[in-house]
Formats: structure tokens, sequence, C-alpha cells
């Protein structure tokens, strides 16, 4: 039955070649009696008759002529014999696979629907694909017998082709298949739902010395034949089919081609014509639709990855806080030890200074009479004792002053983290918005195709984005507003760290000149001191303790070098923190703009959508005269289409071209639409 088929097959040898006149008187008769079929098909038929009777006479011939004859000269004519009858079967299926897939593409555009496995130009199609598989098999021996089917081959797509992996293992796992031949079909089902059977064949037979090992060198699928066949195949993308293969019986199916699905009148052809022009048309709009919906898509995953470079800064901003709170923690820790430091320090000096008292009283006793000058020097250094206690109650002022700006800081900090939070909220509220947009743009996608009722639907879901964007723009100008308040307290933060620092400064000086002025008394001590050694050691001594505390003074202002270098890094974060403000500022700022170029778009999907369903394109024959100016058309006065509308106008009134979305250079456009279409332009531009 499949070599019955392949011969039959060559029905289709001449469907893109003129008709030949009858050669006979009977072929003139059948064409007399058929005078209601179109000549094209009715020489198909005849072919078809024509090419059995020939194809089987020459073998007979060419049988007896080869038992007659020599055997190198039978050899010779057989083989030419053979490939030109090989080649008359590889240009026949592959006619033949035109005229299927045209007739297929044909009744699904006008069905209008996805199509079902009881189709019948679907069944047609396979099984005239099944023969352009089966031409030209090699036999394979095997255990049960020799084996001849397309399954081998279609196996080998599954190394060529990664994405055919799950159709191989689908077909492998059905549990009604039994032979390599119905999983060959189910194959073909497959692929074709998937709509990358011309992919997967073309993968195929780009590898021709994988082919070899299946087909022979005379078949169609080693020779330019398949590659037209692959190229007729990227048609089928348009078909949707939905095929059950649950239940069905591929094993045991036999593919009979049918040609009455081919033959058609006359009247039936201009028609068909006709809906091809029409069908033409629409695949051509649905065509920039799916080019404007990827346009869309693409500038939606670029606002995806500024949003993950946004949530990168932000995870970046979040750590560093984490470390300055680090930071402060320590130096928090620093100005506790520093603390217990100067009280151990005041405790210590206040023992000395009670020994000292009671040692200087000692002395006051046993030399008033003698020394009454010491009395007044002794007076002198209780007063500057005094003076040195009312300083070290100030520092520690001035420490709790350090302590109280420090809270002030970390509450400055916290509310920076609030701010960061609030902007990872904002952001993620963002996100779900841009994935809310694209299902709104693929359900938009899927409507196009629906009835007029659904434009109804699209202009809500549009007044919900725009109620979304201005959303967006209140929490945007949210943003801003605390934004500048955080400046602001930035600001009055540093204005009282410039002044506790001039503070510091002159209280440092003050400090300098008391202890230069200590230092002359001291020395001036020493010398009227070293009169009496005994009175002198023990002055030495409380010197010495004096010299100590210095000494320790010196140290803490040391460690407010040291504390004033931190406040200094500090400082520095806060720069780096405004600077990441301001480019997040920035980054919103160009999402507004991606968003306001997104409502353009939509507003030309509108448009778009308004031409292909409200806009009806008027045909030459309904119309006599001008829409605008009513004057009759004649030889001078010729009609045009507006591009816009779809009237019909004469020159005058058309002479305007402008740039539509649904056309991508400037058309020709009537003077109504000429203007109302730069006032929209105008009034978008504003």
């Amino acid at each position: 039955m499949a070599d019955e088929a392949e011969d039959l097959s060559g029905a289709a040898d001449e469907t893109d070649r003129e008709t030949e006149p009858p050669s006979s008187p009977a072929a003139s008769g059948r064409g007399a009696e058929d005078g209601g079929w179109s000549t094209p098909i009715l020489s198909l038929a005849r072919k078809a008759s024509e090419t059995l009777t020939a194809n089987y006479g020459s073998a007979l011939k060419s049988a007896a002529v080869g038992f007659a004859v020599k055997a190198s000269s039978s050899d010779n004519t057989i083989s030419k014999n053979v490939n030109e009858h090989v080649k008359t079967e590889r240009v026949n299926l592959m006619n033949m696979m035109k005229l299927s897939i045209k007739v297929l593409i044909q009744s699904a555009l006008s069905l209008g629907r996805t199509l079902d496995a009881d189709y019948p130009p679907l069944q047609q199609f396979f099984v005239v694909m099944e023969q352009c598989l089966k031409h030209g098999l090699k036999v394979k021996k095997t255990f049960l017998g020799p084996n001849k089917s397309f399954w081998g081959p279609l196996e080998l797509v599954e190394k060529l082709c990664p994405e055919a992996a799950e159709i191989a293992t689908s077909v492998r796992d059905l549990p009604g298949l039994k032979t390599p031949v119905g999983r060959g079909r189910a194959w073909l089902n497959l692929a074709l739902m998937q709509k990358k059977i011309a992919d997967y064949l073309k993968a195929l037979i780009d590898r021709k010395d994988l082919l070899s090992e299946f087909y022979d060198p005379n078949a169609l699928m080693m020779h330019d034949e398949g590659a037209v066949i692959v190229g007729l195949l990227v048609g089928l993308t348009v078909i949707d089919a939905n095929l059950c293969l649950k239940g069905e019986d591929l094993d045991s199916q036999v593919g009979v081609i049918d040609f009455s699905l081919y033959l058609k009148d006359g009247v039936q052809y201009s028609s068909d014509s006709k809906q091809d022009m029409e069908l033409t048309k629409i695949l051509d709009q649905k065509h920039y639709v799916e080019e404007l919906n990827r346009h869309l898509s693409g500038t939606v995953s670029d606002l995806q990855s500024k949003l993950d470079s946004l949530e990168k800064t932000n995870s970046k901003i979040i750590e560093e806080l984490a470390a300055a709170n680090d930071r402060i923690q320590s130096l928090q820790e620093e100005q506790n030890q520093l603390k217990q430091e100067n009280s151990s320090i005041l405790e210590t000096s206040e023992r000395r200074q009670e020994v000292s008292r009671q040692d200087s009283e000692v002395e006051l006793e046993t030399y008033k009479q003698t020394r009454q000058g010491l009395d007044e020097m002794y007076n002198e250094v209780w007063k500057q004792l005094k003076e040195e206690r009312k300083i070290r109650m100030e520092l520690e002022k001035e420490l709790e002053l350090q302590m109280s700006l420090k809270q002030e800081m970390e509450i400055a900090m916290k509310l920076l983290e609030k701010d960061t939070h609030e902007k990872q909220d904002t952001l993620v509220a963002l996100r779900q918005q841009l994935e809310e947009v694209k299902a709104i743009n693929l359900q938009m996608f899927h409507k196009a195709k629906n009835s007029e009722g659904s434009t109804q639907q699209k202009t809500e879901m549009i007044n919900s984005l725009e109620q979304k964007t201005n959303q967006m723009i209140d929490a945007t100008k949210q943003m801003e507003e605390r934004l500048q308040q955080s400046e602001q307290t930035r600001h009055l933060v540093e204005e009282k760290n410039r002044k506790i620092e001039q503070e510091f400064v002159s209280k440092i000086e003050n400090l300098q000149h008391q202890l230069s002025e200590l230092d002359k008394q001291r020395s001036i001590l020493d010398s009227e001191l070293k009169a009496e050694k005994e009175q002198r050691q023990s002055l030495q001594q409380q010197l010495q303790q004096e010299r100590d505390v210095t000494s320790q003074l010196k140290a803490q202002l040391q460690q407010k070098s040291g504390l004033e270098k931190e406040m200094q890094k500090l400082r520095d974060e806060k720069k780096q923190l405004q600077k990441i403000c301001e480019e997040q500022e920035q980054a919103l700022q160009e999402m507004g703009l991606h968003l306001s170029q997104s409502k353009l778009k939509m507003e030309d999907f509108k448009e778009v959508n308004k031409a292909l369903k409200g806009n009806a394109w008027l045909k030459d024959d309904e119309a006599t005269s001008c829409k605008q100016c009513e004057k009759e058309f004649s030889i001078s006065r010729r009609k045009h289409h507006c591009r816009n509308c779809g009237d019909i106008f004469c020159n005058n009134c058309s002479s305007n071209e402008l740039a539509l979305p649904s056309y991508p250079k400037p058309v020709r456009v009537c003077d109504t639409c000429h203007t109302l279409l730069l006032q929209r332009c105008s009034s978008n531009a504003s």
C-alpha cells in the first residue's frame, strides 16, 4: 500500500506548470465530460493515471529486455530507468506536499480554531509526510524479519536537538504504541503541536552523513527536495493543533491519499484567492502586534535588570550600615573604658590629694614661724589644685555631651535604616506592578483575537494601569520628601558637630595655657625648695605625682584626637551614603521615564486595535465619488485609500503622509485624519 501511495503521489507533478493540451481524442472527450472541473486539477488526475501505467509498463518492459539482451547493456538501461523513476517520485511527492500544506493552511485559517485529529486535511498531511519519510528507506534485517520504518531517523533528532528529548521520551512512554511506525506517527503529531517540526527536520537533513545509514542515495531526504519540503513546513507555525494521542490506534492505521480534497471549482478558486488576500492582511497585522509585544517585553526585561541592580546597591548599603553600627558599638565600648579609666584616675588623685593635705598641714605647723613665704606658695598651689578639679569637671561634662551626640547619631542611623527598608518595600511594590503589567500585556495579546466586546475590558485594564502609574508617582514623591527630611537632619547633625569641635579646640587651648603656667610655677618652687632638702623631697614627690597626672591628661588629649579622626571617617561614610541616595533618586527618575514610554506604547497599541477592529477597509467598487469633496472619480481623478480610516478619497483630499503604528513608513492619509493625528501628537508631546 505504501508503494502504491508513492506512485499515486505523482498526481501533483505539474501543479506549478501550465497544463498541456490533450494528445488524443480520448483525452479531449474526458475534458468535455468534466467541464465543471478546473483544467489544472483534471491534468493532475490524468497524469496520475498515466504515471501509474507508464511506471508499471516501463518496469515490465525493462524486465523483459533484460532477459533478452546481454548483461552489460541490460544493467545500464535498468539503472537509467530506475533513476528516472525515482526522480519522478521525488518531484511528485514534493508537489503533493505543497498541495497538502497549502490546503491545510487555507482551511485552518478559514476555520479559525484549533485543529483536531479528525480534521481531514490534517490527516492527509500526515499521510503525505509519512510517504515522504518512507521514500528510499533501507530495509534492515532483524530477528523477526526485514524491517522498514522511519522511526530510526526520527530518533536521531533527539541527539541533534536537545529540545526534542521531551517528545521522544513521551512517545516511548505511550502505552498503546507497539510498532516503530506508530511511534513515528506519534512523534510527527507532537512535533506539529510544538510548532517545531521544520526545525527538527532541518537539523536532521543537515547531517546527511547520519541519514546515509537509513536512506538510499536517491532518497528524497538525501536530495534538494527534502530541503524544499522543510522550507514549506515553516508555514505550519501559523496553525494551532490539539491532538490527543491516548486511545488512538496509530499502529494499524492505513495511509491513503485522498485527491478529492484538492479538486476545486473555478468559482471556489476565485473566492479562495480573495480569502487568501484577506488572510494575508490579517496575518500581517498579527505579525505587527507580535513585534510590538516583543518590543514591550524587551523594555520590561531592561526594567527588571535595573531593579536587580538597585537591589544589589540596597544590599550593599545595608551591609555598610551594619558595619557602621559595629563601629559605633566599638566606639561606645571604648568610651565606657575611658570613663572607667577617668574614674580610677580621679580616685587615685583624690587619695593623693588627701595624703598631700595631711603632710602639708604637718609641715605648715612645724614651719609657720620660719617659712611664711612657703605658706603663701602652698596657698597658691591649693588654688591651682581647685582649678584643676574644675577643669576635670568640665571635661566630664564634655564627655557627657559627646555621649549625647553619639546617641543622636545612632537615632539618625536608625532613621536611615527605616528609609532603606521603606525603599525596599517600594521596590517590591514596583516589581509586583511590573509583573502585573506583563500579565496585562499577555492578556491584551490573547484578547486581540476575540470579539469587539473585549475592547471595553482592555480600556478598564488601561485605566487601572494609569491609576497604578499615578500611585507610583505619588510613592516617588513621598520618597523624595523623606530624602529631603533626612538631608535636613544630616545638616543639623553636621552643624552640631562643628560647634562641638570649636568648643573642644578652645578648651584644649585653655588647658595648654594652664599647663604652661603650672610648669613655670613648678620651676619656681624647685628653685626655692633647694635650700631645704627634706621639704624639697616632699615637694618633689608631690610634683612628680602632679606630672603623672598631666601625662595622663595628655594621653587623654591624644585619645581625643583619635576620636576626632573617627568622626571624620563617619562624615566620609555619610557623604558616601548621600551619593548612594542620589543614585537611587536617578534610578527612580529613569523608572518614571520608562513608565511614561510604556504609556505611550500602550496608546499606540490602542490605536492599532482600533485600526484592526473599528476601521473597515472600503472596497473600490463601493465608492463612486470622493468622500470629502464629493467629486466623481474618472480616468484623471483616481481613487486613493486613507490608511487610517479606510475610506476612498481623491488625490487632492489625501495628499498628506504620516507614520502610523501599523505601518513602518509614512503612508497616505486624508485631511481629516491628518489633522486629528497631528492634534494627538501635540497633546502627547505636551
